[in-house]
């Protein structure tokens, strides 16, 4: 599913700026930014920070993760998991521990995931081909 651009949480200003340069989704988002070239590109096409242009990328490919909806997405950036690449690789105990923590601090989402959806979302990260080169 591809969630449209103010889901990434971006400001008006950067959706805005996006769009003017075509990108109407995040998925659009994932496919232009997926390389540092195409990061560069839509820097200039829309005078975004480069680094900010991969930040929304990483989490739109997030977003890619079956049963990781937006929310959950940022919390688990806020628990320290900012691509799918260091998804596959994680604990799924220690990461449910992790954003439980995240969560207490940011209040992010109402209910914390447990340790078995936790590890759908590592088992379903490892089977998505990577998208983003650095």
């Amino acid at each position: 599913m591809s969630y449209p651009l103010k889901s990434l949480g971006g400001i008006a200003s950067e959706i805005a700026a996006l769009k003017d340069a075509g990108i109407k989704t995040a998925g659009a988002l994932l496919e232009a930014a997926k390389t540092p070239k195409g990061r560069k590109e839509l820097a200039k096409a829309t005078s975004l920070d480069p680094k900010r242009i991969l930040e929304l990328a990483n989490k739109a490919d997030r977003l890619r993760v079956k049963g990781l909806g937006k929310e959950y997405a940022e919390l688990l950036r806020a628990a320290g998991v900012d691509t799918v690449r260091e998804l596959k690789y994680r604990n799924p105990a220690k990461l449910a521990e992790a954003m439980a923590a995240a969560n207490k601090k940011r209040k992010v989402v109402r209910l914390v995931p447990t340790d078995k959806a936790v590890g759908r979302w590592i088992e379903a990260a490892k089977k998505l081909p990577l998208k983003i080169t650095y």
